[in-house]
């Protein structure tokens, strides 16, 4: 390759790291600038309008809510972190183990199959007080509150997943008599993991409200309790910053979903 030709190859390359930066910069800017735009409006509205501060605070007087009462968002903050981790491990993780179950045993997909079905269709908010009941007000009632709400989407997808395997690729694991755990982990795994990874991304956001859910039936620290307590006391700030902070547990959770998924699912 001669001298002008590497320096245009060089070129070309900048250029394109360039174009990437500029894309990424603006996937960024276009969010970021909407956001600051509402909470603009939602600043001055609430000033204009005159509108009272136990029915809608300003974003500085949450702002200042941050500031005054951080130790006690963050006491509460980390009980609601661990029991919606706790459930979003075990409930995906179970979620995982029984869709490999139904896809290798017919007979078992269609004896518990309804069963997961029925236990879905029970509304969140009507099995948490019996799961408190059983087990009792505290970390283990909202840890399975969290798993069940997470358990389902995770295992329809997980099974479709591991059933999406091409007819081509399996008759070629025959041919080449391959075992039915060099089939698993060489051709259904690698398949369903993109399924998989879709329905971590909604187990991130909804195990932080299972955890919530449970923490309102009974709990004196958490998330759900400073939310129910700042309810009843009219504290609208604190109430406000409270449903922000678990909004950011969700963002951070969902986060760490879609970095595993980058450093994992690289084709």
């Amino acid at each position: 390759m001669s001298t002008s030709e590497a320096v245009n190859t060089e070129k070309v390359y900048r250029q394109g790291l360039s174009e990437q930066s500029r894309v990424r910069l603006k996937n960024i800017a276009i969010p970021v600038g909407a956001a600051l735009t509402l909470l603009l409006i939602w600043q001055f509205g609430v000033r204009i309008f005159e509108v009272p501060t136990y029915i809608a605070p300003a974003p500085s007087d949450i702002v200042s809510v941050f500031k005054t009462d951080f130790p006690l968002l963050m006491l509460n903050f980390w009980p609601t972190f661990m029991e919606s981790l706790a459930g979003f491990f075990i409930g995906n993780l179970t979620a995982v183990l029984i869709a490999v179950a139904f896809v290798h045993s017919r007979l078992v997909e269609r004896a518990f199959f309804p069963i997961a079905v029925f236990i879905n269709t029970i509304p969140i908010l009507a099995i948490a007080p019996i799961l408190v009941l059983i087990f009792g007000p505290g970390m283990t009632a909202k840890v399975v509150i969290a798993a069940l709400i997470c358990f389902f989407p995770t295992l329809v997808n997980m099974v479709r997943g591991l059933q999406s395997v091409s007819r081509q690729a399996l008759e070629l694991a025959r041919i080449l008599s391959a075992s039915k755990s060099e089939v698993f982990w060489k051709i259904r795994l690698p398949s369903s993991l993109p399924f998989l990874f879709s329905a971590l991304k909604i187990a991130a956001t909804t195990c932080v409200i299972g955890a919530i859910v449970g923490e309102w039936i009974g709990a004196n620290v958490g998330l759900g309790a400073l939310i129910i307590e700042s309810t009843f006391n009219f504290r609208a700030p604190l109430l406000y910053a409270t449903v922000f902070m678990s909004s950011g547990l969700s963002v951070l959770l969902f986060t760490g979903v879609s970095i595993a998924e980058k450093l994992i699912i690289r084709w």
